[in-house]
């Protein structure tokens, strides 16, 4: 397993004019993230394979130093907030799902003094609410399901001056929605899979411009056949709460 972080200077045009439009696939569209609220998604949640440790190094150390705050958008239990408040980093983490919120407080880090839980989108919280400007945005795999439009120029507003916005993206080897081929494909919940390069069209459309990447070595996960079967409903093609748990017996090997 391999991780990949990608930086940016934030949803600036790289020609100068304002950022066009943009419309979404489909499949990205926010009734097919509405299921993360459900109980079952979020009990799921725990089987998705975990970042490595080398990524929240990666990620404490693009902080701004004069704002040693982050801010983790759609940070679901923590899996990147709760790891960041241990690189002395005060974080606020925010998603629209109180379950994600509510297992994420049980958690190592959980109650940290140094973490606050935001419940809300990411698009609508109030300033207030929040202790920008941030030294870091972060995003694990999440901003797929944000409205780009809103949400990355409301991040470079929010954003200290030269700090950045990394996003965190899973590579899992044998990709696990070959894994079960026909079987995965029959069952899923958001319409089929199509080929979609997000970042490389949110930097077409000026609302986002690459700065670096790093990739982390890869990471052995060992699980049963219950929990990684359990994983898939934790996935936005096969969520538990958009489908019904008698999917599951479906695509048992």
């Amino acid at each position: 397993m391999s991780e990949e972080l990608l930086p940016s200077t934030g949803p600036t045009s790289l020609t100068g004019e304002p950022a066009r439009k943009i419309k979404k696939p489909e499949r990205f569209s926010p009734r097919y993230a509405e299921p993360f609220k459900d109980l079952g998604v979020v009990q799921a949640y725990q089987h998705r394979p975990p970042y490595a440790d080398e990524v929240f190094d990666i990620l404490a150390g693009l902080v701004a130093a004069n704002r040693r705050c982050v801010l983790d958008a759609g940070c679901g239990t923590g899996n990147i907030a709760r790891h960041l408040v241990e690189r002395d980093l005060r974080v606020d983490a925010v998603d629209f799902s109180q379950y994600m919120l509510d297992r994420g407080k049980e958690l190592t880090n959980g109650n940290h003094p140094s973490l606050r839980w935001l419940c809300g989108k990411v698009e609508e919280i109030e300033d207030s609410a929040l202790d920008s400007p941030y030294g870091l945005v972060t995003a694990g795999e999440s901003l797929h399901w944000m409205d780009w439009n809103v949400v990355l120029p409301r991040f470079h507003k929010l954003l200290a001056e030269g700090a950045y916005l990394a996003i965190v993206e899973q590579r899992v080897t044998p990709d696990p929605w070959s894994t079960l081929g026909e079987v995965v494909e029959r069952y899923r919940t958001d319409g089929g899979y199509q080929p979609y390069n997000m970042l490389d069209e949110l930097e077409r459309h000026g609302l986002f411009r690459k700065v670096g990447m790093r990739e982390t070595r890869r990471v052995q996960l060992v699980q049963s056949i219950d929990h990684f079967i359990e994983s898939y409903h934790a996935r936005s093609g096969l969520l538990q709460g958009a489908h019904g748990r008698g999917a599951c017996n479906c695509v048992r090997p």
